[in-house]
């Protein structure tokens, strides 16, 4: 195997923090409002006593679970967990996409598990994955509240969700990077209003 050089491997590295750089300056001044109002979204699921229901894929289905994780047990702070299902168990979507198809499979799960007071979360980078954008159009038609994180031009979920978070990037990794960023501040302003005081505010 030809080694590569050290040089080569800085430059990849400098032009990836590059790129972040910009795109997470873009984030800043273009997605304060859409993540404030998909706070304000979530923020009213938990005090109807909803929850939050995430689903995505591959990398996307990683971001659903982490921010799942964040909210059931404790992002910041010492308190109380608050509901959320981060749809994908392998059983159910393995279950689902053989009898029925993979498109389908969130759309199935979130409908079982769906409360009236909830409000659904979809991620996908590209904004148009087929199983992502069923699934909201299901929530919608259960009444639920719908969030969609996506990147590029937010692709069809923009045209069904409530709230749309568009990363202003094409590229998959830098979209998950935000993507991240942007459920821990979700989860971050979830625990400001329901459980801390107004001066640790």
């Amino acid at each position: 195997m030809k080694p590569v050089q050290a040089s080569t491997l800085r430059a990849v590295v400098d032009a990836t923090f590059s790129e972040h750089r910009s795109v997470f300056e873009d984030s800043c001044t273009q997605l304060t409002e859409s993540i404030e109002q998909a706070a304000t979204a979530l923020i009213g699921a938990y005090q109807a006593q909803g929850k939050a229901i995430l689903f995505g894929n591959g990398g996307s289905m990683s971001d659903a679970l982490h921010i799942e994780g964040e909210l059931v047990n404790r992002f910041a702070i010492d308190r109380q967990g608050v509901p959320a299902v981060a749809l994908g168990s392998p059983a159910s979507l393995s279950a689902t996409a053989n009898d029925y198809s993979y498109e389908d499979a969130f759309a199935r799960m979130l409908t079982a598990h769906a409360g009236p007071n909830d409000v659904a979360i979809g991620i996908s980078t590209s904004g148009n994955s087929e199983n992502v954008i069923r699934a909201l159009q299901r929530a919608k038609e259960l009444g639920l509240p719908t969030i969609a994180l996506t990147g590029g031009d937010g692709g069809k979920c923009k045209d069904i969700a409530e709230v749309s978070v568009i990363v202003p990037s094409s590229n998959t990794p830098r979209i998950q990077e935000m993507h991240i960023l942007a459920g821990h501040i979700l989860c971050d302003l979830v625990e400001r209003v329901l459980f801390r005081s107004a001066e640790d505010s």
